[in-house]
């Protein structure tokens, strides 16, 4: 076992959450990564060990089960006994109008964007107190979509909730006399699998990703690092990322 930092990762087996669990890898960060999808996963940990000699856990984790999420959380602790940094990266989106929309689709997109989020930066700050450490970093990425409703309501108002808990947390720490930070990324368009999935159909997601030149995953991942490398009295409260040529 090594002195080095760790950060835990939402969400890491694919677009933003792989860019940034490379970017800490590369940073000297050993990892404890989450997701669905378990090859993903796998072949992940495996590139990240061997370019960067870091250690890296991965754990399948729906994170509408918080049963996983405490587990993953417990393997944290058994395999590392530290946490620095939590990057609460998992989220999704449907295509649903709130006048006709499906009601497990609006429930799917609040407990991954919302509960999900407060579930594990709940067990990260209980973690990191735990372990004697209060003076680590929780990171959330967010949206543009928590400025302005761009056209989905649930979607933006899961990402309106994430800013009102950023806000919410920075001041109970600070009550608290917390070294914790808490930060937030809003992006704009990034080519990720977000569009398809929300969309339902590749040619829409191309349609988007084709109108001018968009964010990539890395984009996001030098964000995080950018946040991470700031001195202890610098707290980046939201960092919004937008391509040059996107009007809203």
């Amino acid at each position: 076992m090594t002195n080095r930092l760790v950060a835990a990762i939402t969400g890491a087996s694919s677009g933003i959450g792989t860019a940034i669990a490379t970017q800490l890898a590369a940073d000297g960060y050993n990892l404890a990564l989450c997701a669905r999808r378990e090859q993903r996963l796998a072949q992940l940990a495996n590139i990240l060990s061997s370019q960067h000699g870091v250690e890296v856990l991965t754990q399948t984790v729906d994170l509408r089960d918080e049963a996983q999420i405490l587990d993953w959380f417990d393997a944290i602790a058994t395999r590392f006994n530290r946490l620095d940094v939590l990057v609460n990266n998992a989220g999704l989106g449907h295509k649903e109008s709130l006048s006709s929309g499906s009601t497990e689709k609006w429930r799917e997109t609040l407990d991954v964007n919302v509960i999900a989020l407060c579930i594990c930066t709940r067990e990260a700050i209980n973690l990191m107190r735990k372990l004697g450490n209060d003076s680590g970093h929780i990171v959330h990425i967010s949206s543009m979509s928590g400025h302005r409703v761009p056209g989905s309501g649930m979607y933006s108002a899961s990402k309106f909730a994430v800013r009102a808990l950023t806000e919410g947390l920075r001041q109970e720490l600070r009550a608290d006399q917390s070294a914790i930070r808490i930060s937030s990324i809003s992006p704009g368009f990034v080519e990720t699998e977000f569009a398809e999935k929300y969309s339902g159909s590749a040619e829409a997601a191309q349609q988007v990703y084709s109108q001018f030149p968009v964010l990539q995953p890395k984009d996001i991942a030098n964000g995080v690092g950018y946040i991470l490398s700031q001195p202890d009295y610098v707290q980046v409260h939201d960092l919004l990322l937008r391509p040059t040529q996107q009007s809203s």
